[in-house]
């Protein structure tokens, strides 16, 4: 049975299991004083179900997309809680190909033509969504809207916008350092 939490609360909880102080490097080779440990927000259930309620709530509606697609590896919990909560089918874009097997970087059923979410779990500088991005769109595919957990606020929005896709985030850092 699933409770309601409001959007506060979620943020309050995924800070106080995931925000971590001290000296780190983002992977955009950025020094910060923060960093968020997405899995240890990402791989708990309390936090995981009501963060993807609402998450939910920022998707357009549903006969405006078709799959909902994330960027390897950090981001396939919340596509695949999505993608129960919404009846969507995912796929998971990986950042390369493996030496074994098939040399695919899309993985899940996937057709060209179709239109995706792309959902992704921190934006710093948008690098990482835009190369998943980049990938599905090689493979024919269109972006309809890219969303975040979290923006970082250090260039992620003017990135994914200057290439032409929309982007919208659950929370902001400035959210994040006052809750």
């Amino acid at each position: 049975m699933s409770v309601t939490i409001d959007k506060r609360q979620v943020l309050t909880h995924l800070k106080a299991a995931a925000f971590l102080e001290g000296d780190f490097t983002t992977r955009a080779g950025k020094k910060t004083s923060y960093y968020i440990d997405k899995y240890l927000f990402e791989t708990l259930p309390e936090i995981l179900d009501p963060l993807t309620t609402h998450l939910a709530a920022l998707f357009p509606p549903p006969d405006t997309y078709d799959r909902i697609a994330a960027p390897e590896l950090g981001a396939v919990s919340l596509a695949a809680v999505l993608s129960v909560k919404l009846k969507k089918p995912f796929v998971i874009v990986k950042k390369q190909t493996k030496d074994y097997g098939t040399k695919k970087l899309i993985e899940g059923a996937h057709h060209a033509g179709e239109r995706y979410v792309v959902i992704e779990d921190i934006l710093t500088t948008g690098g990482a969504v835009l190369n998943a991005c980049d990938v599905l769109t090689n493979a024919g595919m269109t972006i309809v809207h890219i969303i975040g957990v979290l923006n970082r606020e250090e260039g992620a929005d003017e990135a994914i916008t200057q290439k032409g896709f929309t982007v919208q985030s659950l929370y902001s850092k400035t959210e994040l350092l006052t809750c």
